[in-house]
């Protein structure tokens, strides 16, 4: 009965919010009641899971999203977005943009945590959006979410990868040797993919996208003020991204060598990197723009900030309470293997328990560490690789990010789409991904 109750509550959520058009916190709070309650919680348990779960998102990413969309709007106040997305598009071309973001998002940033990455990245894919074309935005939203997911399930150091390798014991090296391509060749495969879905009018912008009143202005503001000062040059005005971007890596980097202290934790901590970047910005947007015109950009950050942030908590409060219904120890008892399974059986269980745990708790790392927590037990009976195990369950946790999920809403405010957009694009990227990665994996643990 949990999970029946589990999957009546994800998909009363998107009922209310795509056919009745009620508004998501709304939508969230009922799903979270009903699902409380209705699966023996309890009335103090449920209300106390919901407080709880939005806490805990709060404490984990309030501040990462206060700074990082106040960096954006500063720079967007500068017209340091656009003039970025100009380099880029003269580099590798508009048509090879969402290539280039998602190979880079997958590659290069899987240290970041991955709220950290779409809020520096969103400005870049709105603002590169129309040179691309009528789906540009969708486009370039679909590539930096599988681009990001990607990363961080298959590569070191992502948090899901470093996570799945441990509770398995698989050697971080061994892990890297695979997963450092099966991160990008997923990502760059499933937006080749997406972007032929994209050419089947599958994309419908007027009801897909926000209208722009509703989001961050991204045009670079006119010089029109007296004594205006010159635009900000692109290698200063990104400044404020790549430095809490090199703090956060380089401290990730060397700890996993061994090399760890309080001052490198400290210098390392993205919130202090994303205060370190806002500083910037903040002096930047001043002395090019004038004190009145970066108090504007600052308003119109916290007003978007607002809205995220509640949005954001109470999809971490519907998690928690899925949680507390202890539907992963529902999955331990439906899901056992034995030591006759063949291989392909033992991956498509693995990538299933995953799959399934992420549609339900609506987070990629608690998915990935919870299936590795039901299979690790089992592992030694299994006759297939732990490597090969651990990708699968990285695979299948990777699966169809949707309405339950806090990232889910952070996205669709960033990119400035509608629930139905933000479906369209970065659940459908996460189920194209997911199962693209999966013959890779096949693949792995045929040869591992």
């Amino acid at each position: 009965m949990v999970v029946l109750h589990t999957v009546i509550a994800i998909v009363a959520v998107i009922v209310l919010i795509i056919r009745f058009k009620v508004d998501p916190v709304i939508s969230l709070v009922i799903s979270s009641l009903y699902l409380g309650l209705a699966t023996g919680v309890g009335f103090s348990e449920t209300i106390k899971a919901i407080t709880t779960g939005f806490g805990e998102i709060m404490t984990k990413v309030g501040l990462l999203i206060g700074f990082g969309v106040l960096i954006g709007s500063l720079l967007h106040a500068c017209g340091v977005f656009g003039l970025l997305v100009n380099a880029l598009v003269r580099v590798v071309g508009a048509r090879r943009l969402p290539y280039a973001m998602t190979s880079t998002m997958a590659l290069i940033f899987p240290s970041i945590y991955v709220d950290v990455q779409v809020v520096l990245a969103s400005p870049i894919a709105r603002t590169a959006g129309p040179a691309i074309g009528p789906t540009g935005v969708a486009r370039m939203a679909g590539a930096i979410g599988v681009g990001i997911f990607s990363g961080y399930v298959f590569v070191v150091p992502g948090l899901a990868a470093i996570s799945i390798a441990g509770l398995l014991g698989v050697p971080l090296g061994t892990w890297l040797l695979f997963g450092i391509v099966l991160g990008p060749v997923t990502a760059i495969v499933t937006t080749l993919l997406f972007g032929w879905l994209l050419r089947m009018r599958y994309w419908k912008p007027e009801v897909d996208e926000v209208d722009e009143e509703n989001v961050i202005e991204h045009a670079v503001p006119e010089p029109t003020k007296v004594g205006a000062r010159p635009p900000v040059p692109l290698g200063v005005g990104m400044l404020p991204i790549i430095v809490p971007l090199l703090m956060i890596a380089t401290a990730a980097f060397l700890g996993l060598v061994g090399i760890k202290s309080d001052l490198l934790s400290f210098i390392g901590n993205a919130n202090v990197a994303l205060f370190v970047g806002l500083l910037g910005a903040y002096v930047l947007t001043r002395r090019s723009l004038g004190m009145n015109r970066t108090g504007e950009a600052m308003s119109e950050g916290f007003h978007t900030t607002g809205e995220i942030l509640l949005v954001t908590g109470v999809g971490g409060s519907l998690g928690a309470v899925i949680e507390a219904t202890g539907l992963g120890d529902v999955l331990a008892q439906l899901f056992t293997a034995d030591a006759g399974a063949p291989i392909v059986i033992t991956i498509l269980l693995a990538w299933f328990v995953a799959a399934v745990l992420h549609l339900a708790i609506g987070s990629v790392s608690v998915a990935a560490i919870t299936a590795a927590g039901i299979l690790a037990p089992i592992l030694a009976s299994l006759d297939v690789a732990p490597v090969a195990i651990g990708l699968a369950i990285a695979s299948g946790a990777m699966f169809a990010v949707h309405v339950n999920s806090n990232f889910f809403w952070m996205f669709k405010s960033l990119l400035g789409l509608s629930t139905r957009g933000a479906l369209k694009t970065l659940t459908a990227v996460t189920v194209i991904g997911s199962v693209v990665s999966l013959p890779l994996v096949l693949v792995v643990a045929l040869f591992a």
